[in-house]
């Protein structure tokens, strides 16, 4: 029994400072803009059940309106430029930005803008929106955790960072050629640095 409760209070007690490092109030509320040298957005997917390849975006923005006292009232907009996909091969970028995928020449952007926050944790949340890619728009929830809330020591701005997560399929936006050997679900990650603009 002793020992029991000796294991919960070093649970309780490692994790307060997990939690003090999350409390959006100790920044301000207003407009949060991604620190571009720290921000990505990925995606994966199962390749003939044999690997699980990694692509990435380059260019992108992300402007969250938030409100630290109700969370639930802030809004999020993820605007991508579709021509900066990042497989780390030229040959396949070139196939993925033509008329068989993302057809970037058409469709140049994939956005993503919150219709609704919803609080599930301490620290945690669930981001419901709507995602458009190649003129198709979905609903999509992304599973979000933010990361820390506070002064960046090196900028010395009030700044936020976020993780999330989603999977979608693919198909559903027209992106389904190759699939199911090529797998039609995908695993989207994005992590973030904001920072706040006066």
């Amino acid at each position: 029994m002793v020992k029991t409760f000796r294991t919960a209070l070093v649970v309780l007690l490692c994790s307060l400072p997990l939690a003090a490092l999350a409390d959006l109030t100790a920044i301000p509320s207003g407009k949060y803009t991604l620190d571009k040298t720290h921000g990505y957005i990925t995606f994966s997917y199962s390749h003939l059940g044999f690997s699980t390849p990694q692509v990435g975006f380059n260019s992108f923005d992300v402007v969250l309106n938030l409100d630290t006292q109700n969370p639930q009232k802030s809004t999020l907009e993820v605007l991508i430029d579709a021509a900066s996909i990042d497989s780390r091969v030229e040959e396949f970028d070139e196939h993925l930005t033509g008329e068989e995928f993302f057809n970037t020449a058409k469709y140049p952007d994939i956005r993503f803008e919150s219709t609704d926050i919803k609080k599930t944790g301490e620290s945690t949340f669930d981001i419901v929106g709507n995602m458009t890619i190649m003129g198709q728009t979905h609903p999509v929830t992304f599973a979000a955790t933010i990361n820390k809330a506070g002064k960046n020591p090196m900028k010395k701005v009030d700044a936020l960072g976020v993780s999330a997560e989603t999977k979608i399929l693919r198909s559903q936006w027209g992106l389904g050629r190759y699939a199911p050997a090529v797998g039609d679900e995908v695993t989207i990650q994005v992590t973030a640095e904001m920072f706040y603009q006066e």
